[in-house]
């Protein structure tokens, strides 16, 4: 990306897409140890953040992606008092988790402290609930720290991640979902991103695959906009043992304390319905 063009744009190469905004300045640059993160004014979309080249969040849309990654989740399961969100670090999906007042305890685990704290410094608004008492913060490898967790311990887990390479390529396998399981208590469940139906249908179908053959025996795939990623349609799928992913707790959707952006009952069952290209090739 060039300043003197004034536009950010990333390129993905093997879907022949790119997708680009008009940027104002580069606000900070670095290289971790595991990996390059800009933040960028942008003209329209607000902050931006970018890592390793890929568009991650912006302030304009990120709450299309918080909260599909979080609510369907937590209002699908019928009690959910302890939450671990793989990945996460710039701390929106944990913050709407700690909307819902039943889920005592939430953990994030990101690999990066740095994600989160240029987080907490060009997107404070997603870092209001980091002080929350029931929020733990640890920065280590999550693939590892859901190895350790105590079997039948966890109510929801949600993976959070970057695209499927480089740190977070090792959450896209069955041993990762085989720990998952064990970790999860027998009606808990998995929520993971997984990319775009339009671009990575095969993707979709490995991971539900390899969900099921590391022993969950329901899988959901939702829709939702996300106009900063490749096509602008995403999506997450979720996985159980037990819970059926289909009751959804209507009164208390209908009788949440606190605001949505996005999503709503109305939006949950529309994001379960499926496309027929998508129903052809999943089932």
């Amino acid at each position: 990306m060039s300043l003197n063009e004034q536009w950010f744009t990333e390129i993905a190469a093997d879907t022949g897409t790119a997708f680009s905004l008009k940027i104002k300045d580069l606000l900070h640059e670095e290289q971790t140890p595991y990996q390059k993160i800009e933040i960028y004014d942008t003209e329209q979309f607000g902050k931006l953040m970018v890592i390793d080249g890929c568009t991650m969040l912006s302030t304009r849309d990120n709450f299309l992606y918080h909260e599909m990654m979080s609510h369907p989740a937590l209002f699908t399961h019928p009690k959910p008092l302890k939450v671990v969100i793989i990945g996460g670090g710039d701390c929106g999906t944990l913050q709407a988790v700690l909307q819902h007042p039943e889920v005592e305890q939430a953990w994030q685990i990101d690999i990066d402290e740095r994600v989160t704290r240029l987080s907490e410094q060009y997107f404070p608004e997603l870092c209001t609930s980091n002080n929350d008492e029931r929020a733990n913060l640890h920065f280590g490898d999550g693939i590892q720290w859901i190895k350790d967790a105590n079997e039948n311990s966890i109510d929801i887990i949600i993976v959070d991640s970057t695209d499927p390479i480089g740190p977070a390529e090792g959450l896209f396998t069955e041993a990762f979902y085989r720990d998952c399981l064990k970790a999860l208590r027998p009606d808990g469940i998995l929520v993971q991103q997984s990319e775009s139906p339009l671009l990575h249908l095969p993707l979709i179908k490995d991971m539900r695959h390899a969900m099921r053959q590391a022993g969950f025996t329901q899988t959901s795939t939702l829709n939702f906009p996300q106009c900063i990623y490749p096509s602008g349609w995403w999506s997450c799928t979720m996985a159980s043992q037990e819970n059926t992913l289909k009751e959804i707790r209507i009164d208390d959707i209908n009788r949440r304390n606190f605001d949505t952006q996005y999503y709503n009952l109305d939006i949950h069952r529309a994001a379960m319905a499926l496309p027929q290209f998508m129903q052809s090739a999943l089932d």
